[in-house]
């Protein structure tokens, strides 16, 4: 009795440790979005790269004098930071918009707990417990949703790092009345779930999305006498084994919706390529103009003359206003046979000259351009989370 009440004693001691880590957190981010309100009145850029190169610099050397995991430590305060992002974006834009219709309500394709939906969670942070969620059978769905103000925004999958672009979503872009206000990037971990108790060798069926099965293609092989089955999504696919009851039965989705479902972790990682993202944007019906501070991303779809040298041109002009391109990609357009329409991101906002500058250049050469959204940016290089 003595030993448990010690126990007790120890994990109470931990909990409120705990507490007053977060408390402190939250006062560090509250610093930050002042720092952030102050560079706006004071520098060209919200990102400080040697800043934030001290600041890990800083960890990982008290991190030694405190005898901790100098690299963990490190890794710790990269999610910091990551949340520094957030923090001064908000504080730049205002929170999120709050011009939308329903601009509480986000939806997006599939079921609770999909990688869809916690993209969305992730994208809001804190904002997360007063927004409404709300899964959509389609794409399509969730596109018109926005349109017609039943939602205030969207988040669609837009491409993978294993499966490449999303068709889908480009094309319902390309014709769609909302635009591109955000972006979010997830890291997805597959997962094996199953009920409680089960285990690797019973398994003999395992449901998901066709995308998360076939990303897992070389695990699940190695899995003696076992069936694969499509499912609707990995999230859905969680749920259908929680239903069924059944040991033999398994899942591929997060770990967050085998939580949700009640299910165990049989096997984490599982995906053949371990680094497996996903980038998804957040529409809206209105577009948005980041703030000039704030490291920016602009994305348009285009056509160019059926003449020689036309593609060569229209990034000679992008490369003249000095745009960096992070995408480029063509399709082809079904009503003219071996014509193409390009898809471009570059970095830059429209609140910058040199962007309507070649934005001008290009629509005065183009048979057709369409700015599909400026926004701020997530996608930068490793390690280039701004913070303070």
């Amino acid at each position: 009795m003595e030993d448990h009440a010690n126990l007790v004693l120890l994990r109470n001691q931990v909990d409120e440790l705990d507490r007053k880590l977060l408390f402190l957190l939250r006062e560090r981010l509250e610093l930050v979005a002042n720092i952030a309100r102050q560079k706006r009145e004071s520098l060209s850029s919200l990102r400080d790269p040697e800043r934030e190169r001290a600041v890990l610099a800083r960890v990982e050397a008290l991190a030694g004098e405190a005898g901790l995991d100098p690299g963990l430590s490190r890794e710790l305060f990269r999610v910091v930071l990551a949340m520094s992002v957030r923090v001064q974006e908000q504080a730049l834009l205002g929170v999120h918009p709050s011009w939308a219709r329903n601009a509480h309500r986000c939806c997006y394709q599939g079921s609770s707990y999909a990688y869809s939906h916690l993209a969305a969670q992730r994208f809001f942070g804190s904002k997360s417990r007063h927004m409404d969620f709300l899964g959509m059978p389609t794409f399509a769905a969730c596109v018109s949703a926005v349109e017609t103000g039943e939602a205030g925004w969207a988040v669609l999958p837009i491409e993978n790092t294993t499966a490449g672009s999303i068709n889908e979503t480009y094309d319902l872009l390309r014709h769609a009345a909302v635009s591109i206000v955000g972006e979010e990037v997830l890291p997805v971990e597959h997962c094996l779930l199953g009920l409680p108790g089960a285990s690797l060798t019973g398994i003999r069926v395992v449901l998901s999305h066709p995308q998360a099965l076939a990303q897992c293609r070389g695990f699940l092989a190695s899995l003696p006498n076992v069936q694969v089955q499509a499912f609707v999504d990995t999230a859905e696919a969680a749920r259908e084994v929680a239903h069924r009851r059944d040991p033999a039965v398994a899942a591929v989705a997060s770990a967050e919706a085998g939580e949700a479902y009640g299910l165990q972790v049989l096997a984490r990682a599982i995906a053949d390529q371990q680094e497996n993202w996903t980038r998804f944007v957040v529409v809206a019906a209105n577009p948005l103009v980041p703030d000039p501070t704030l490291p920016a991303k602009t994305s348009l779809i285009f056509t160019t003359p059926h003449r020689h040298g036309a593609l060569a041109h229209c990034l000679a002009i992008l490369a003249k206003h000095g745009l960096n391109l992070t995408k480029l990609e063509s399709r082809p357009l079904p009503s003219r046979p071996w014509e193409y329409m390009f898809y471009v991101d570059f970095m830059g906002s429209l609140a910058e000259e040199r962007v309507t500058l070649a934005l001008g250049e290009l629509e005065s050469f183009c048979p057709f351009l369409k700015v599909l959204g400026s926004y701020p940016a997530r996608t930068l290089a490793p390690g280039s989370e701004s913070g303070s």
